[in-house]
């Protein structure tokens, strides 16, 4: 794998994580719900 290709798979990971971090944060926030994943994880406040 070239360094250049090395480099822009990294970034559309870092964007997808980012993104998905966004995509919780506001589903918490409009719904005031718990949010929880797939293991049953919550986050309380």
């Amino acid at each position: 794998m070239t360094p250049v290709k090395a480099a822009l798979l990294s970034f559309a990971m870092l964007a997808a994580i980012a993104f998905w971090g966004i995509g919780i944060y506001s589903a918490d926030a409009s719904t005031h719900l718990t949010v929880t994943d797939g293991y049953g994880v919550s986050a309380t406040r």
